[in-house]
């Protein structure tokens, strides 16, 4: 089976750029309520994610050990304790699975490194259950 069937392209997918402000990233995070968030660069390349958690434990650290946090500054400044692997376009089915078991969602991108969409693990649940249950039938 081709990895694209479950593709939500770019254009749909929430994704910050890696040149907006920690205070840009926050809340854009917040305004969609989503637990994580792509980064692309600006040349369309996959950077990273970034969670909540990780918004969380960089103000925790700095405001433990700084008075003040600066909102204005880079947000890839902000350290990612969770690396979302992506897949490429190539990628076979096993591939996708082994990344989706640990991830909410898969970055997909081409040949050229370009972040072209993700894949979302309610999107595979809900195919294997469909699946199943048409089997049972």
């Amino acid at each position: 089976m081709n990895i694209l069937f479950f593709l939500l392209p770019k254009s749909e997918v929430i994704y910050i750029e890696s040149s907006i402000t920690i205070r840009r990233a926050l809340m854009q995070i917040q305004s969609h309520t989503y637990a994580s968030i792509p980064i692309i660069s600006n040349d369309g390349e996959y950077v990273g994610t970034i969670t909540e958690g990780d918004f969380l434990r960089y103000f925790k650290h700095l405001t433990t050990n700084m008075p003040e946090v600066d909102l204005n500054e880079n947000v890839l400044k902000i350290p990612r304790s969770v690396s979302y692997d992506p897949v490429s376009i190539d990628s076979d089915i096993e591939d996708l699975i082994s990344k989706i078991i640990n991830q909410n969602f898969v970055p997909v991108v081409d040949d050229n490194k370009k972040f072209i969409g993700i894949i979302t693990r309610k999107d595979v649940i809900q195919y294997i259950y469909n699946k199943l249950k048409t089997e049972q039938t």
